[in-house]
């Protein structure tokens, strides 16, 4: 029978140094009733609790009590018996955290359930039947079976009341566990003649308020005489059993006597234990008194064990003893591993002593067995904390890399104290993002590309290539070139760069004999904010071909005159004739040249050199050679394919001057070419007349367009971009012509040896024959030589000749032709 009580709540708050609050209510609360208000016991802001995420931590127990984040109150959250909750365990009590988010911390509370009146005094059985002989005597005891009530404190079970009283009284016993053991003891002999049958009602009654009783039947039937009672050997017995032992065990033994003899000397054994559940783990063998185990003790959940029993004779006559039966622990649970709260991705900046998981770490054993060491892998950038009993944090020990470790496997072991030791486990996977901490770096510390000339434009040249450690958008790499000029034009003229592939193009076509290398710079730029960068050197060398034919400085090839060279009759063999000069404007192997004689009008007169080209005979000249010889020389340079040019020499084989001259004047145009020469001449100078106002009309009218351009230009804030035509070339000694070259020729009065050489620049004299004069014209050629610096940056326009006329034996003539 329940009765309603109506509580007042009583709520202790405890707040120590240490986050812990405790509180107190009482059992049998309305699901929603207040417990406390834990924002304000913690000193914590409600707006604390909403952004921490705060919940409720009860590891594996359930939840009786609820977080209200918008109030910060703590409510029941459903009904609490604490009876089911602790049995007879005193106090009774919840244990749970408040954890909170950002930053990571948390509180302990205990919620005490105080005891109520809920529960009567209850008997297991509703009647209890005794066989008495009427023998007894007066003091004799017979043991009864105790009530139980569930309740605790001055709530329990209080007293018994036996009615009626006429031969029997109540006995009670206290016990050092708290209850009381009750006997009804014989006041008043029995008279079976009398009464053989006598019905007693035991009331058992607490001291809750309002109070609450229950009550059991006790039916006497009255015998004949048995006038010894059975007496334990002694009144408490003790055992101990490991909690691991196993069914069947035997724990203790009990002993009782009986001085009758006979049937009413034998004794029966029995365990009278009522509610608790001694009778599921022992039992007693009721002729020998062997206490046995017949259930599975666990140390962790009932550490002592209290057997009543009973030993009755067939009179009827009983007596009892107390078995105390201790549970000893062995290690037989692994610490048990709980994440309360924990991050998956942390950032590679994150600083040290961050927090990453909170774990809470229970094992039920006892003593050593209980308690835990735990610990983690090395070499990581981690380490675990104890923080209080029982509780720890999982922190980062120092800087973070992603890109030496992206993700992280955290194991971490407790293992208990025991022998052996117990330990469980638990992997944690931590995923380190990505910030924009590493730069591109090239493959190489600088470049050279090779391309050869007259390449088509768009052409690849190379690739370079930069790596970026970091991840995604932070490692996506472009390529940009950097502004530079390369002889005064910007860089962007000459190659472009691939944004995305980092590939070098071409832009233009390139003369290797206007620029053989340049350099310039690549920068590689990552995607990350702020962006990160390097950058290279790039050389870019070109290489030569053979697009330059050769090209003869001398003999000069004059189209209205003729220049011959001198023999004399009496030459030797090896005579140096003449030297057929000529140069290439290619590199390397392109620029070897090779001089051949390809025609000649007595080819056993003439040999050239392979290798410098200088003419000479090859026998003595005779009489019978005639004075005019024609010579052709074919000039080749080594490229593939090879390219070449042809000079024609005229050598005149005579002693005298007057010979050589009767024999080219034959040669000359008769009278209708030299009428033709004056029509011919006249109309040269007309032509050049018109050409020369031309283009000083022209010249004057750029002049005048770039000066208006220039005036424009100086007003705007436009840039002036240069335009360089397609074939320009620069001045820096790579035209088509390098190098100025004079020529010298001097002989002696007899020498037999004469020679060309680069000698110093000065007036020298060149004689021009024509049939209608014998003049000589004077040239002044240049002032300065160049021949003594080849390197001389100057850009050639003439080629100057120059001979000595020290003596008749060997001169230049020039004679107008007829053809």
């Amino acid at each position: 029978m329940r009765r309603q009580v109506q509580l007042f709540i009583l709520l202790l708050v405890v707040c120590d140094a240490f986050g812990q609050v405790s509180y107190s209510v009482p059992e049998e609360m309305a699901k929603g009733t207040l417990v406390g208000n834990i924002a304000q016991d913690l000193g914590l802001d409600v707006k604390r609790l909403k952004l921490g995420n705060a919940r409720v931590y009860s590891g594996d127990s359930r939840e009786y009590v609820e977080l209200n984040a918008e109030r910060g109150v703590l409510l029941i959250r459903e009904r609490i018996d604490r009876e089911a909750l602790c049995g007879d365990t005193t106090p009774c009590a919840v244990h749970f955290q408040i954890v909170l988010e950002n930053p990571m911390e948390f509180y302990s509370v205990t919620v005490e359930i105080t005891d109520i009146n809920d529960n009567p005094p209850t008997f297991e059985k509703n009647e209890i039947k005794f066989i008495i002989s009427e023998s007894a005597v007066v003091g004799a005891i017979f043991d009864l079976e105790r009530a139980v009530d569930l309740d605790v404190g001055t709530n329990t079970l209080q007293s018994y009341v036996l009615k009626p009283s006429d031969n029997f009284m109540l006995k009670l016993h206290n016990q050092a566990d708290g209850t009381k053991n009750v006997e009804m003891v014989l006041q008043k002999p029995l008279d079976r003649e009398k009464n053989d049958f006598i019905a007693l009602v035991l009331t058992a009654v607490d001291g809750g308020e309002p109070q609450m009783s229950g009550t059991m039947q006790i039916f006497i039937s009255v015998l004949d005489a048995n006038d010894n009672a059975p007496v334990f050997t002694q009144q408490v017995y003790k055992g101990t059993v490991s909690e691991n032992a196993t069914k069947g065990t035997t724990v203790t033994s009990v002993r009782a006597s009986d001085a009758d003899h006979g049937l009413n000397g034998k004794i029966t054994y029995s365990i009278t234990n009522t509610l608790d559940d001694v009778r599921h783990m022992f039992e007693i063998n009721d002729e020998n008194g062997e206490v046995k185990l017949i259930g599975r003790l666990d140390y962790e959940k009932k550490r002592h064990f209290q057997i009543n029993v009973r030993a009755r004779d067939n009179g009827g006559l009983t007596d009892s003893c107390k078995v105390i039966v201790d549970v000893v622990d062995i290690n037989d649970n692994e610490p048990t591993i709980k994440i309360m709260s924990k991050s998956t991705i942390i950032s590679e900046s994150a600083k040290p002593n961050t927090v990453v998981t909170m774990i809470n770490i229970q094992d039920p054993d006892s003593d050593e067995y209980g308690k835990v060491q735990c610990f983690i892998s090395d070499n990581i950038p981690f380490v675990l904390k104890s923080t209080s009993n029982n509780f720890y944090t999982l922190v980062t020990d120092s800087d973070l890399d992603r890109e030496r470790a992206s993700e992280y496997n955290i194991t971490v072991t407790c293992s208990d104290e025991g022998v052996p030791s117990l330990s469980s486990s638990v992997t944690l996977t931590l995923q380190i993002s990505d910030i924009n901490d590493n730069a591109p770096v090239f493959e190489r510390s600088s470049y050279e590309a090779y391309i050869v000339e007259n390449n088509t434009p768009s052409l690849s040249i190379f690739t370079v290539k930069a790596t970026d450690a970091d991840w995604n958008q932070n490692a996506r790499v472009s390529y940009i070139l950097e502004d530079s000029s390369v002889n005064g034009v910007p860089v962007s003229s000459y190659v472009s760069v691939s944004a995305d592939s980092g590939v070098i193009h071409a832009v233009r076509s390139f003369d290797y004999e206007q620029i053989k290398d340049f350099h310039f710079r690549v920068r590689a730029q990552d995607g990350g904010s702020p962006p990160l960068s390097s950058n290279v050197t790039v050389k870019i060398m070109i290489q030569d071909q053979n697009d330059n034919p050769p090209q003869v400085l001398y003999p000069v090839q004059t189209g209205g005159s003729l220049v011959a060279e001198m023999v004399p009759r009496s030459a030797d063999v090896g005579y140096l004739v003449t030297k057929v000069v000529a140069v290439d404007v290619d590199s390397g192997q392109n620029a070897w040249l090779s001089y051949k004689l390809q025609k000649a009008t007595d080819r056993a007169l003439f040999e050239v050199g392979l290798q410098n080209g200088e003419i000479r005979t090859i026998r003595q000249v005779t009489d019978k050679d005639a004075v005019k010889q024609r010579l052709t020389v074919i000039v080749e340079d080594n490229g593939q394919p090879s390219r070449s040019a042809t000079v024609v020499v005229n050598v005149a084989v005579a002693d005298s001057f007057p010979e050589v001259l009767s024999e080219f004047t034959e040669l000359t145009h008769d009278k209708e070419y030299n009428d033709n020469l004056t029509f011919y001449l006249v109309l040269a100078l007309a032509v050049v007349s018109f050409l020369f106002i031309t283009c000083l009309v022209v010249i004057i009218s750029v002049k005048i367009y770039r000066w208006r351009q220039s005036r424009i230009l100086y007003h705007s804030n436009l840039p002036v971009i240069p335009y360089y035509p397609p074939r320009y070339s620069d001045t820096l000694g790579t035209g088509t012509l390098p190098h100025v070259y004079n020529y010298e020729v001097c002989r002696t009065t007899d020498s037999r040896k004469s020679d060309c050489k680069f000698g110093r620049a000065g007036s020298q004299n060149v004689l021009i024959m024509d049939p209608s004069s014998t003049g000589t014209m004077q040239r002044i050629q240049s002032e300065k030589s160049i021949l003594d610096e080849p390197d001389s940056p100057l850009e050639v326009r003439n080629i100057f000749y120059s001979s000595c006329t020290l003596l008749p034996s060997k001169t230049y003539i020039s004679a107008n032709s007829s053809d």
